[in-house]
């Protein structure tokens, strides 16, 4: 059973997600938002398009910490099947400016 992020951003940021909507999941990142993977850091559209959008990306979130900013998520796409995760989440205001993602 997945758990709902209680930071309401970044539940939002989740929702997009599965539902592939590109458009919703853009417009919750700030204009200069940043992000890496397992600790280097990622071109944000790229890495996005291949891992989430054209891979079918998909997220079950197991556990939470820090208010609904952290957690850990049974991630899924087409490139890679199923893998525990990590996700944090630097929120400003209603907008995101950056996320960390790796294996858990």
């Amino acid at each position: 059973m997945s758990v709902q992020p209680a930071d309401p951003v970044v539940a939002r940021f989740v929702t997009a997600l599965n539902a592939g909507d590109k458009e919703a999941f853009f417009a919750l990142l700030t204009d200069d938002a940043t992000m890496s993977d397992d600790g280097s850091e990622r071109d944000l559209g790229e890495w996005t398009d291949r891992e989430i959008f054209s891979s079918s990306g998909h997220m079950e979130v197991v556990s939470q910490s820090d208010g609904g900013r952290s957690f850990v998520a049974d991630y899924s796409n087409a490139t890679w099947g199923q893998m525990r995760t990590r996700w944090s989440f630097t929120v400003q205001g209603d907008r995101i400016s950056r996320f960390e993602t790796g294996q858990a």
